[in-house]
């Protein structure tokens, strides 16, 4: 059990028998009356984002969560699959649930799933992929406007911004927080 002081950003905690993740939080000390810490807290099944108040005090559950390194392999028209790294099991993760994970999921990455009460419920990415552009419009020499930018599209369908010398072919570094590129990479 968690208490009111353990309250953090990124904290799993367990309500009405579903897990959520502390998105935002406040401690309050009103000039009267009791002190209470008010949260946004994300549902790790439906996304659902609510806005929650816990006296001081309370107790927290803590969520039967667990995390596995997985490996993944393929998708087909419903399902992402993804293989225990040391089992060998492969477990299916619908499509739906990993909207923004899919821009950046390359077969044969290694991501952390995490499971509750042993079903999937999200995905953690590397903070950093590295993907190739598949199509950008090329560069003309004399286009030196500096920081201009340009939309490219990666091997997953993702679509961004990139600077000018960027051209099809060229592998690029992204950041999976932000969804936003980082650096050309040489091989």
């Amino acid at each position: 059990m968690y208490n009111t002081s353990d309250i953090r950003k990124g904290l799993k905690i367990e309500l009405n028998g579903e897990p959520f993740i502390i998105v935002d939080f406040l401690h309050v000390k009103p000039g009267k009356g009791a002190a209470f810490v008010r949260t946004k807290i994300k549902n790790l099944i439906t996304g659902q984002v609510l806005d929650k108040t816990f006296k001081v005090g309370e107790k927290i559950k803590r969520p039967d969560l667990e995390e596995k390194e997985m490996q993944y392999l393929y998708s087909d028209d419903d399902n992402f699959y993804f293989m225990d790294n040391e089992t060998y099991e492969q477990i299916p993760i619908s499509k739906e649930k990993l909207e923004y994970e899919k821009n950046f999921l390359k077969e044969n990455i290694n991501v952390t799933v995490l499971l509750f009460k042993g079903e999937p419920v999200s995905v953690d990415l590397p903070n950093f992929v590295i993907l190739e552009v598949t199509e950008t419009e090329p560069w003309i020499k004399g286009d030196t406007v500096s920081g201009a930018n340009k939309p490219a599209t990666l091997e997953t369908g993702y679509t961004l911004n990139v600077p000018l010398f960027i051209n099809i072919g060229d592998k690029i570094k992204v950041d999976t927080r932000t969804g936003e590129y980082v650096e050309r990479v040489k091989e």
